[in-house]
């Protein structure tokens, strides 16, 4: 299987991530207004975690961290069934549980009971000894702070055991909203997620704790409205429905024309941009930079190269184009802010990507700054540093809450916002919200990758793709270019242009479907090996 893949029969109508609060509004939808008996969740959620602990792990005692909420709960429809199977199995209570548990259905499970409320400090020292897999049903998707002292000694227990751990729904400690560690966190092997996987799961440092994230259908009914403002993935399936057709007898002018502004600083950040946006599939490419950058523009022989110092010949080469991108080496001075003027004037109803320098010259307050291009077709792609720039904050504080800080930035300033991180997020004014699923690996840490992200980008929007559409579609290409070539940190950033096509072609037919190696229908998302 590939590096965070995302796949399954149900996930190709598109996989939503609901914040831990949105998926408690659904829970009670489906109960009150869609008349889903709860115990009825509960029993599909306990039991779809055994079958893929049974198929995953299927060696050993299986031993449960059972909390006193519904998490707990599903932990002990799991082991249940697990004893009903003929597995040994224990529950490790922590916290008030009835002694006759309602949905045990009269199974008497072997049980240790902590009662965290009484004060109880007992050590839990050798409890997972010699089990073939630890179960957590602890917490669940709500919490926000540090786990209590007792609650903290069960993870930490659990962490320090060999088996493997299988989280339920989100790995106790994990904000299921945001993806912050308060205090202590368990580490699991397996996150199974029912209904779909949990927004805070997606995002570091939340990510870290999860494993691998199999997201399981428990019986909810369809949401239509109940569902809007979720955020949703970028999956290879979203990729594939959404990537633009060309009509057979289509001609370069028709397919999409894509102007890169650039400067003198770094004229191979140009020549990897263009690469990137011929590789994407659009049909013709200027690139507007100095004169003195012309000789290695001159690298890519498809591309038209503008003298960025004529004022005449950058608003014309704007004026000839589908969509417009800022930002690739243009520099930092009174030069790269006089092109940045000149393609606000020129630009007209363009779709418009804006990048790098670019981002860094609003930030100064160019043009009056970000909110003078707002508009819906109109990206920014700031990572944390230029983000901390735009908005004053500091990179810690973005770092801390990434989903708030794109969706804010994205809502005050009337664009359409990439942050770049691990992973990416598209967040649109209207507060939605694209996850990226294939380039959450450091091995994209290295000078020019942005570049590249940004030509493919404009490629898109060329094409005629909506902006956020293009985001999640240039994500989605260069991130599984990046992965398959498995080079690791050895990876650059035109060995990623340079595999966009194969990256295109995997993508297959238009649900995007990949293999699986599980006996039901889920939804998959494999954490990508460190670089």
């Amino acid at each position: 299987m590939s590096p965070s893949s995302l796949h399954g029969p149900f996930g190709k109508r598109g996989v939503p991530a609901p914040t831990a609060l949105e998926a408690a509004r659904f829970d009670r939808f489906a109960i009150r207004e869609r008349g889903v008996p709860e115990p009825a969740l509960m029993e599909n959620a306990g039991r779809q975690a055994a079958l893929l602990i049974q198929h995953l792990f299927p060696r050993g005692k299986a031993t449960a961290l059972v909390g006193s909420g519904n998490n707990g709960g599903d932990a002990l429809v799991c082991l249940r069934a697990l004893a009903a199977w003929g597995r040994p199995v224990e529950a490790i209570v922590v916290g008030r549980r009835p002694d006759e548990d309602p949905v045990l259905h009269g199974w008497r499970l072997p049980a240790v009971r902590f009662d965290s409320r009484a004060g109880d400090d007992r050590s839990m020292t050798g409890l997972f000894d010699g089990v073939g897999v630890v179960v957590d049903g602890l917490l669940g998707t709500g919490i926000r702070d540090a786990p209590r002292a007792q609650f903290a000694a069960a993870i930490e227990a659990a962490n320090a055991a060999e088996a493997p751990v299988v989280a339920l729904d989100t790995p106790s400690g994990v904000n299921g909203a945001t993806g912050g560690v308060a205090g202590s966190a368990v580490r699991a092997e397996l996150t199974v997620a029912f209904g779909w996987p949990k927004l805070g799961t997606l995002v570091y440092p939340g990510r870290a704790f999860c494993g691998r994230i199999v997201a399981v259908e428990i019986g909810f009914p369809p949401g239509g409205e109940e569902q809007e403002g979720w955020a949703r993935l970028v999956t290879a399936g979203w990729a594939a429905r959404n990537m633009p057709r060309r009509d057979p007898a289509a001609h370069k002018n028709a397919v999409g024309a894509l102007t890169i502004v650039a400067g003198t600083d770094m004229p191979g950040a140009a020549v990897l941009s263009a690469r990137s946006a011929f590789r994407a599939g659009a049909g013709l490419v200027r690139v507007c930079a100095s004169r003195q950058a012309g000789a290695v523009v001159g690298e890519v022989p498809e591309a038209i190269f503008a003298d960025a110092g004529d004022p005449g010949a950058l608003r014309e080469a704007v004026e000839a184009s589908d969509a417009v991108a800022i930002g690739p080496g243009l520099g930092r001075g009174r030069t790269a802010a006089q092109q940045l003027d000149a393609v606000f004037a020129a630009r007209g109803g363009r779709p418009l990507v804006i990048d790098a320098d670019a981002l860094t010259l609003l930030a100064r307050g160019v043009c009056g700054g970000m909110r003078a291009f707002a508009g819906t077709d109109t990206v920014a792609t700031p990572h944390p540093g230029e983000m901390a720039r735009l908005t004053g904050t500091p990179v810690a504080e973005i770092q801390a809450d990434r989903i708030g800080t794109a969706r804010t930035f994205a809502a005050g300033q009337g664009v359409v916002t990439l942050l770049k991180g691990a992973p990416s997020l598209v967040a649109g004014p209207d507060g939605g919200l694209l996850v990226s699923t294939t380039e959450s690996t450091s091995a994209l840490a290295v000078a020019g990758m942005g570049d590249v992200l940004t030509g493919a980008i404009g490629s898109y929007l060329a094409q005629g793709a909506p902006p956020a559409v293009a985001c999640g579609l240039a994500l989605h290409v260069t991130g599984r270019s990046a992965a398959s070539g498995g080079l690791g940190v050895s990876l650059m950033p035109s060995d990623v242009v340079e595999g966009i096509p194969a990256a295109v072609r995997q993508l297959g037919g238009r649900d995007g479907a990949a293999p699986t190696d599980l006996p039901f229908p889920f939804v998959t998302f494999d954490q990508a090996s460190p670089g």
